[in-house]
C-alpha cells in the first residue's frame, strides 16, 4: 500500500501484517536486549551481559513466538499488567463505565498524571468489561529509540509529532486531526491527554490548542461544534493514591522555583515510565465522564466542560483530603503513608509534593461552589 492509500503509515499502530517484522526487529536490537539484561540481572549484567544476552534474546523470542496479531500481543501484555497490578496497588476500582455502550467507539480525553499508566489502567478497565482497548496518542519525544516505537506501536500507539516546527507542524497537526476522526468513525476508540505533558502540580486543565487540532482537518466541512460532536468525547479522570513519581515532580517544580529552570537529563522520560510502572500507587481510580453530547462552539468552552467532568469525577483519596488537612478520619498508616512521601523529596520541596495532593480537593471546592 503507497503513502497515498495509507496516509497514516508514519504515525499509526501497526496492523497484524507487520506484527512478526516489528518483533523481529525489537529482538535483533542489541541496545533493547541490553536494556532487559540489566532490568533482570541488574548486579551481573555488568561484568557478565555478553553472556547473559544471548540467553535473554532467546527467552524473549520464546515468550513472543506465538504473537501473530495487535490481539495477541496486547493479550501478552495483559498477562504482564494482572502483575503488575497486584504487586503495587491496594486496588483498582472504577466508575461510569457502565454508561458507555460497548459498541460505540469514543474519545476520552484524560487528566494525565502518568506517562504509561494512564492510557494502561483504560485499556485494563475496559478490557475487564469486555470492551475493545484503545488507540494511544503518544508524544514522539518519548520514541527517540526506535524499539521503544515500535513496542509502541505494537501496543495500539499512535505518534504525535512535537517535534515538528513551521509549516511541517501544520502538516503534523492536520494529519493527527483526521487520523483521529478516521479512527473514531472506523469503530476504534482514542484515549487523548488533556494538556501536552502531565499535570505535575495537581491541577488537570483541558489546553484548549489540543481541541482546536481536532478540527484543523476538518474546518471546510463542518462548523466546530458539529466536528466535536462527531468524536464522541468521554472526558476520563484518574486519580493514583500515591503518584510512583512525586518526588520527581516535586524536585523538578523546585528547581524551576528557586533556580529558574530545570534541565532533564537524556534518559529521564524512559526512567519516570520505569518507576510509574513499578512503583506503589495505593488505590486507583479511574472515573469516565459523561458523552459530551451539548453543542460547544468554540474550544475554551468545550475545554471548560471536560475540566468540569474530570475535576468533579476526580476520586479524593486519603493522601489527597490530609494534604488539604481535612483528614481527620484518615488512619495512621493513611498518615504515615502521605509523611513518607513528604520525606522522600529534596529539602523544600515538601510543601510543592503536599500542595500537588491537596490541588484536586481545592479545585473540587471551587467547581462545586456557585458562580
Amino acid at each position: 500500500m503507497t503513502e497515498q492509500q495509507d496516509p497514516y503509515q508514519e504515525i499509526r499502530p501497526f496492523n497484524d501484517s507487520e506484527v512478526g517484522d516489528a518483533l523481529n526487529h525489537i529482538l535483533q536490537n542489541d541496545e533493547f536486549i541490553s536494556a532487559v539484561t540489566r532490568y533482570q540481572f541488574p548486579r551481573l549484567a555488568t561484568s557478565l551481559g555478553w553472556l547473559l544476552k544471548p540467553f535473554v534474546r532467546i527467552a524473549l523470542a520464546a515468550k513472543v513466538g506465538d504473537v501473530e496479531s495487535v490481539a495477541d500481543f496486547q493479550t501478552l501484555v495483559a498477562n504482564y499488567m494482572k502483575k503488575m497490578i497486584s504487586r503495587s496497588t491496594t486496588k483498582l476500582t472504577c466508575s461510569g463505565i457502565d454508561q458507555l455502550d460497548p459498541e460505540e467507539s469514543y474519545l476520552f480525553v484524560s487528566n494525565h498524571r502518568d506517562i504509561a499508566m494512564d492510557p494502561a489502567f483504560v485499556n485494563w478497565v475496559r478490557y475487564q468489561y469486555g470492551m475493545d482497548t484503545v488507540r494511544i496518542a503518544i508524544g514522539d519525544n518519548l520514541l527517540r529509540k526506535p524499539y521503544v516505537s515500535d513496542i509502541m506501536r505494537l501496543n495500539k500507539s499512535f505518534i504525535v509529532n512535537r517535534s515538528a516546527t513551521g509549516r511541517e507542524m501544520m502538516k503534523a497537526l492536520t494529519q493527527l486531526s483526521s487520523y483521529i476522526d478516521h479512527s473514531v468513525q472506523n469503530g476504534h476508540s482514542i484515549w487523548l491527554a488533556q494538556r501536552e505533558g502531565r499535570a505535575k502540580d495537581g491541577n488537570d486543565a483541558t489546553d484548549p490548542a489540543i481541541l482546536k487540532m481536532l478540527y484543523m482537518a476538518h474546518r471546510k466541512a463542518r462548523s466546530f461544534a458539529e466536528q466535536t460532536k462527531r468524536l464522541n468525547i468521554v472526558p476520563v479522570s484518574i486519580s493514583y493514591e500515591y503518584d510512583p513519581c512525586d518526588s520527581l515532580k516535586a524536585n523538578e517544580l523546585y528547581a524551576k522555583a528557586t533556580e529558574g529552570a530545570y534541565e532533564k537529563s537524556e534518559y529521564e522520560d524512559i526512567a519516570s515510565i520505569v518507576k510509574g510502572i513499578t512503583g506503589q500507587k495505593g488505590h486507583v481510580h479511574v472515573a469516565f465522564g459523561d458523552p459530551i453530547e451539548a453543542d460547544f462552539d468554540t474550544p475554551e468552552a468545550l475545554a471548560e466542560e471536560i475540566d468540569r467532568q474530570i475535576i468533579s469525577n476526580y476520586y479524593l483519596h486519603s493522601s489527597n483530603l490530609l494534604a488539604a488537612g481535612q483528614g481527620d478520619d484518615a488512619s495512621d498508616a493513611e498518615k504515615q503513608g502521605l509523611e513518607a512521601r513528604l520525606n522522600s523529596t529534596v529539602n523544600g520541596a515538601e510543601d510543592i509534593l503536599r500542595q500537588m495532593y491537596a490541588n484536586p480537593v481545592i479545585n473540587q471546592k471551587k467547581m462545586q461552589e456557585p458562580s
